[in-house]
This record gives C-alpha cells, structure tokens and sequence, in this order.
C-alpha cells in the first residue's frame, strides 16, 4: 500500500505490463528515471493511488513532469533550482490538497482546474498566474511567491475564489499590496487573513487608494473575522492598514506584528 523510493542511485525503469493494484501511497524522492515514460507507465500501474510525492533536483532525466491520476487526493511536487525538467503537467480532477514548491526562474505549467481541491501550498518564484486559475475552488491557500510588477497577467479577470476561506500570504516584493488587494477583491467569504511581508520598499510605486475605497473587497463588509499581519513598518503598509480597519467591520481578532509595531494605523 506504501512504496517510497530515495536516493540518486535508484534508476526507476518501469516494465511495459505492470500493476500495483493497492498501492495507495507512494513517494519518489530525488530518483533518476529510465527515460520520459517511465513515471508516466509507473503511475499509471497504480488505479487506486491517493497520495503522490515527487521531489527532483538535477539529473532526474525528465524534461517534463506528467501527473495523470484520476483518483489521486493528495499532490506533493517539490522541484529544486537545478532540475532539469522544464515544467509540469497535472491532470488529477479529485485532487483535495496540492502542494508545490518550485525555485526555478522559468518553468512551465498545465494544470487542469482541480474543482475538490480543499487546500494549497503554493511556494513559486514564477508564473503564479497559471496555478491559481486552476485552483478557484480551494478553501485554505498559503501563497509564498517572489512577485514583480510585470507579472500584471495575474490580475486576469475571471480568477475568483469563492470558496476560499482562509488565505496565508508570504510575500518578497515591493509589490505585495497589488497582490494582496486582487486577491481580496476575489474571495467573497474570507474569514482568516495572515499576511507576512519579507521585503517591501521605502518607496514603492504609488497604490490607488481611492480607487480601492471606491470599490472595497466583499469579504471586508461580509466574512473577514481575523486579520493578521507581519512587516516592517513601511508607508505601503500603513496605507493598507488605514483601509482595512476603515472598511473591515466584521473583525474578532487582529494581531499586527514585528517591526510593523513601532508605527501608529
């Protein structure tokens, strides 16, 4: 029911005619594949699989990661700057948590939309854009990304989160406030805020504040309950402060941290 498989010198060379027929878990971990089809002919030998763990470094000799699982539940992908695989294809419809972790500067993505998924562990330093259209459905999302403000794509129309509950948001750019409010204004009923600011600027590019109050976030006026936040006391973050406790009426608990402290809302 459970197979884990570790280490460099394990090369996964998968027979044409296979089957594991109650393997539920399985985790392969920083192993070197045969060739492109292996991991394609291996989890496709397990119909009943639930849980999925792959980690890659380098030498993995995969050029592209294809997870096709019908009844995979649970999706742990944890991709390190020196792999060599270009990118991911995910198509797991019964999906309920996903995690990815991925610290390359130009991977590629396609992700089919996950409509059970319940919870998301997103840590990205490109192309966010292209797994949050896929994961709207989600209730729990901790969201840890190095963001520019190139990267306007993420701001598409048509991206809501209306299931989304509970969103963690740890973020490393100057940009973080352009993030924040886009993903406000597309969860309608979220309840628990955290957001922890690793390096903002002390001059960022200026936000449109009144065009923000003039159009304020639905979970604001409706379902934000809890509100935590971490930073470093900067003018961008004092700014949103000024809006969000103008606006956020629901409110039960807020706990604003760190050097952010020494300054008044």
């Amino acid at each position: 029911m459970t197979l884990k498989l570790e280490g460099n010198n394990i090369l996964v060379d998968v027979p044409q005619v296979v089957c594991l027929p109650s393997l539920k878990t399985l985790q392969l971990l920083r192993v070197t594949y045969l060739n492109e089809d292996s991991l394609r002919l291996l989890l496709s030998s397990c119909p009943v699989l639930e849980d999925l763990c792959i980690k890659l470094e380098r030498d993995d000799n995969k050029s592209v990661i294809v997870v096709n699982v019908p009844s995979l539940q649970r999706l742990t992908l944890l991709i390190g700057s020196g792999c060599s695989s270009d990118g991911y294809s995910i198509v797991s419809p019964c999906l309920k948590y996903l995690k990815i972790v991925d610290y390359r500067c130009m991977p590629s993505y396609l992700i089919e939309p996950m409509p059970k998924l319940e919870e998301a562990d997103i840590e990205v330093r490109k192309g966010i854009e292209k797994i949050l259209e896929s994961i709207t459905s989600v209730r729990r999302l901790s969201l840890r990304s190095w963001f520019s403000s190139a990267e306007e794509s993420v701001y598409r129309a048509g991206i809501v989160f209306s299931q989304l509950e509970h969103l963690m948001l740890c973020i490393h750019s100057k940009y973080w406030s352009k993030l924040l409010i886009w993903l406000l204004r597309n969860s309608p009923k979220l309840r628990v805020l955290n957001v922890y600011v690793i390096r903002g600027s002390l001059e960022y590019d200026p936000v449109d504040w009144k065009n923000i109050e003039s159009s304020i976030p639905e979970c604001f006026l409706r379902s934000l309950e809890t509100f935590e936040f971490e930073g470093m006391g900067t003018q961008e973050e004092r700014d949103f402060w000024r809006i969000f406790f103008k606006h956020a009426s629901c409110l039960k608990s807020t706990s604003i941290n760190g050097h952010a402290t020494q300054f008044g809302v």
